[in-house]
């Protein structure tokens, strides 16, 4: 996912107003506590932030995508239903 990407499904997924607060206000404790931007702006790959943030928002995976995207790949290991 590149960083484009990510704010695209951030304002098609949360809205655009509400998205770029989430994007600026949110805090993500397993990100050490940063907030989207900062994380981005760290070097976070924007995949791992976007998860972060659905995660910690109880947004299920059937809407994470958006309608126009793909859900990448799971990684290595970790199967459905686990």
């Amino acid at each position: 996912m590149r960083e484009r990407e990510f704010w695209q499904l951030l304002e098609e997924v949360f809205g655009r107003v509400y998205g770029r607060s989430l994007s600026k206000d949110q805090r993500l404790p397993k990100l050490g506590d940063m907030t989207v931007v900062e994380a981005l702006a760290a070097g976070e790959e924007p995949r791992v932030v976007w998860n972060v943030l659905c995660d910690q928002m109880d947004i299920p995976d059937s809407r994470r995508w958006g309608k126009d995207h793909n859900a990448p790949p799971l990684p290595a290991g970790r199967r459905q239903g686990r």
